[in-house]
């Protein structure tokens, strides 16, 4: 990479910085020169002394890093993420400095992002078709956004042909090119994110499990005020307060959109939680890894060809053989598997109280309280109990409770359904010498003390609260499948909760569609986009996480946050459009299934 200094000097970032909330700088650049950059800049937001609120700055960065990059690596430490493609989200200076590195090829990754970039830098050399480069960055730029490129005498007539037509004013120098976004003529189809209409920060979060106190500390970390509203007479006591509760990613044959997603939320959670511990909280997590048994000896061959495949570093999986299985956890297992060692349990109640209570003074808590009905009054939004009091009002709502979100929001065609899962907790058994967490065809967790946790069932509609000796014993017979040493035991304790699902499996999170706007305009929507749907102002939806809460809930707090800042997005939009709660009714909308009023 050429020395960057000159062009990035181009940006006059204390001024440019100066009083705003946020300022975002993007950079993509050859190798790690993006986060060389990027350096640059956070330095000298450091050294200013009027500067913005938050700084976001956004790097490509290879799969790799070079074993020469001593500097780099001084840099940012140990806080280097685990080198898995994708999104990942680091934070430096009590929170206000955010580096969302974008790892993989940068000609893949970069059009991946969301965002609204207040400074670009990149390097023209690393793209063979600079128009598809420059479309991409006008679709992130802010108003008068500027932009500073190393380039190559050959490529410059050329590249700044191409940033012309997509909205840039740009200027050729002897280090590459500098230039501004002003364009004359509408240049892109969707407007970069932005921050949500909110005169104060305050939000209100229904639901106190592991998606509302995520939420809730998410908001409070960037000064917002937030009234946490439960039902129940403390926080965490639906499925959130089950003793413990495994967090892995998902590994299969090809990369798909749910192995992506559970990747993000995995790593974010092992980002977040560290802090935690470091406030003095016992969030009782398991530090020896976890183990995932095959359900068949095929499937055991065909992951372990994938993961060599896709080159997973073996600090975030590795495959097993049965032999090297039944070693890592204590106990004979049927077939062999993969390893997470940064995978394990955690007790879901622990999280809950360490998040509420880095929230400190900024939170209000409503136990006891059960919302009836929610309601914009043009001002904000209110929440009401079932006889027409006020609870609160606050210009953001979050709805972050399980599967009566659905019916606060009024969402189309009962996108959730509700699922029975009861546990078992067994005394003295063949499974005492387990060592990890095993999961596979049901799941067992060590809990100490001769106990240990074994699950779960999955009853679709049942709404049943009692425990069951059927469900008992068929918790036994799944783990037992296996943990085959599990046999002629029996289970008289455990517990019974109640978890969301969609039909597609995954959650929701993200602002809700304005669903009134859709069907008026049913028929123009019927190619739609979920960018080309109307958002209802200040509604924000993180629920249906089935049995991943642990592995969901930081991801969606942080998503969530972003969105209502206009903060860049900490995942892939693709990504992001999986998990969106407008999804079911745009396939409704394509389908012809909502017609106009």
């Amino acid at each position: 990479m050429t020395d960057c200094s000159p062009l990035l000097a181009f940006h006059d970032l204390p001024a440019r910085w100066k009083d705003k909330r946020i300022f975002t700088f993007l950079a993509a650049d050859a190798g790690n020169g993006s986060l060389k950059a990027l350096l640059a800049v956070w330095r000298r937001w450091r050294e200013s002394g009027a500067r913005s609120e938050r700084l976001h700055l956004v790097a490509t960065v290879p799969p790799t890093v070079p074993e020469d990059d001593d500097a780099l690596a001084a840099e940012l430490g140990d806080a280097l993420p685990i080198r898995t493609p994708g999104l990942h989200r680091l934070e430096f200076d009590a929170g206000r400095v955010v580096l969302t590195l974008a790892i993989g090829n940068e000609n893949d990754m970069l059009p991946k992002l969301w965002l609204r970039a207040d400074a670009m830098h990149f390097d023209a050399s690393q793209h063979d078709d600079p128009r598809k480069l420059c479309k991409t960055l006008a679709r992130f730029a802010a108003d008068d956004a500027t932009l500073s490129a190393s380039a190559a005498e050959p490529a410059k007539a050329a590249l700044l042909k191409a940033l012309a037509a997509s909205g840039f004013d740009c200027n050729a120098t002897s280090d590459g090119m500098t230039g501004r976004f002003a364009p004359r003529w509408r240049v892109r189809r969707h407007e970069p994110p932005v921050a949500c209409h909110a005169p104060v920060r305050e939000a209100i979060v229904i639901g106190a499990g592991l998606a509302g106190c995520a939420m809730t500390s998410a908001l409070a970390s960037r000064g917002w005020r937030v009234t946490l509203i439960d039902r129940h007479a403390s926080p965490a006591l639906d499925a959130s307060g089950n003793p413990a509760g495994v967090f892995h990613p998902i590994v299969w044959r090809d990369d798909s959109i749910a192995a992506r997603l559970t990747r993000a939320g995995f790593l974010h959670a092992l980002r977040r939680w560290p802090a935690l511990e470091a406030a003095g909280h016992d969030l009782q997590r398991s530090v020896a890894g976890l183990l995932q048994i095959a359900d068949t000896p095929e499937d055991a061959d065909a992951l372990a060809a994938a993961i060599e495949r896709f080159g997973y570093p073996r600090e975030y999986v590795t495959a097993m053989t049965r032999d090297a299985a039944s070693r890592a956890a204590g106990v004979d297992v049927a077939r062999g598997g993969w390893f997470f060692p940064h995978g394990g349990s955690i007790s879901p109640a622990a999280v809950c109280a360490a998040q509420l209570a880095a929230a400190g003074d900024a939170l209000t808590a409503r136990m006891n309280t059960e919302v009836a009905r929610i309601e914009q009054d043009g001002r904000g939004w209110q929440a009401f109990d079932a006889g027409g009091a006020l609870i609160a009002k606050a210009p953001v709502v979050v709805l972050a409770n399980a599967r009566d979100a659905a019916r606060l929001a009024g969402l189309h065609g009962e996108p959730t359904r509700g699922v029975r899962g009861q546990l078992s907790i067994l005394g003295a058994s063949p499974l005492d010498a387990l060592r990890v967490p095993v999961i596979g065809d049901g799941y067992a967790v060590p809990l100490g003390n001769g106990r240990t946790l074994i699950g779960a069932t999955y009853d679709i509609d049942d709404t049943d609260p009692h425990m069951r000796d059927a469900g008992h014993r068929e918790n036994i017979e799944r783990v037992g499948r296996m943990l085959p040493a599990l046999r002629d035991v029996s289970a008289s304790q455990g517990r019974v909760a109640f978890r969301c699902v969609t039909s597609d499996r995954m959650p929701m999170i993200g602002q809700l569609a304005d669903e009134t706007a859709a069907r008026r305009d049913a028929q123009r929507l019927s190619g739609a986009w979920p960018l080309d749907l109307a958002r209802v102002e200040g509604l924000y939806g993180a629920f249906a996480f089935g049995s991943r809460g642990l592995v969901w809930a930081a991801l969606a707090a942080e998503l969530i946050a972003s969105q209502i800042g206009g903060e860049p997005w900490p995942i892939e939009r693709e990504l992001a459009e999986a998990i969106d709660p407008a999804r079911f009714l745009l396939r409704a909308l394509r389908h012809g299934e909502i017609t106009a009023a």
